[in-house]
């Protein structure tokens, strides 16, 4: 069927029609994090590219995998593609995660009954979820492709990360590599109607400015990140600059682009010994 515009748009009313008041539409991804699922209008939306960035050791991929484990646990079919750790070692994480085991205690075996009884009833939770993992190791970005080919039906893809992400044509300079990386992938999200999630560092910031939370600008990439990303969500834990001032855990997940509404920050804290954030909207 060929879609001309009076089509396209009937079928767009028809869609608004059958949301129910205060309801949330089907294109809706949640993220699994209530405050961020209400500033963005009730989560991530299908053909969406939403990019995630924080300093190094802000644990960019324990919010990422968070929002993988609590979409799935939602019943949307997940995928997270990791270029930094096998999907065994994803997996360990996303045990201590639900678990609320540290990961070296999961390693080596110091559990306490309770501990272990916790790790165990995570295990059965996560197995009956759709989520999957793959690794992010090749040198062509069909294999991205392939990896959905091969696991279809997903509807959040999660990228760990831009920077690992392969290009779909050779770039001598790495901000071209992860520009073209960009762009495919919210040619991805269009394509095969998927909310992406993609992870990124920030070339551009700088610890020792007056304000160093991330903006959109310490992302580089030529811009292609600015221009190319639906949403753009930065991690900001203010310990990490100011030890003496910032709370230990506090996090203000900084939503710094939204293509869609508006933007602003939500409160969230972080447990880094069990590599776990938590929304102040999270069922007690």
């Amino acid at each position: 069927m060929r879609h001309t515009p009076e089509t396209t748009l009937e079928s767009l009313v028809a869609r608004i029609d059958a949301v129910a008041p205060g309801g949330t539409s089907p294109d809706s991804v949640p993220s699994g994090f209530p405050s961020l699922d209400r500033v963005l209008g009730g989560g991530f939306r299908r053909q969406d590219l939403v990019v995630l960035c924080g300093d190094v050791g802000s644990g960019k991929s324990s919010l990422a995998l968070a929002m993988a484990i609590r979409a799935a646990r939602a019943e949307v079919p997940t995928l997270l593609l990791s270029g930094e750790m096998s999907p065994e070692r994803v997996l360990e994480r996303a045990l201590a995660i639900e678990g609320g085991a540290a990961v070296d205690d999961l390693r080596q075996g110091r559990l306490d009954p309770a501990s272990r009884a916790a790790v165990g009833a995570a295990a059965v939770r996560l197995r009956d979820t759709p989520l999957l993992l793959r690794p992010l190791a090749g040198e062509r970005f069909e294999e991205v492709t392939a990896s959905l080919e091969q696991v279809p039906g997903r509807a959040l893809v999660v990228v760990d990360s831009l920077q690992l992400t392969p290009a779909p044509r050779p770039a001598a300079r790495l901000d071209e590599r992860i520009a073209l990386a960009v762009r495919a992938l919210k040619a991805l999200a269009i394509e095969r109607n998927l909310a992406v999630v993609a992870l990124a560092q920030l070339p551009g910031l700088r610890r020792d400015r007056a304000d160093p939370r991330p903006t959109v600008d310490d992302l580089g990439a030529l811009g292609a990140i600015k221009q190319s990303a639906d949403v753009i969500l930065a991690i900001y834990r203010e310990e990490m600059y100011r030890p003496a001032q910032g709370v230990e855990g506090a996090t203000e997940l900084i939503v710094a682009k939204n293509r869609n509404g508006p933007t602003g920050f939500v409160d969230l804290y972080f447990r880094p010994r069990i590599l776990r954030f938590e929304d102040m909207l999270d069922p007690a």
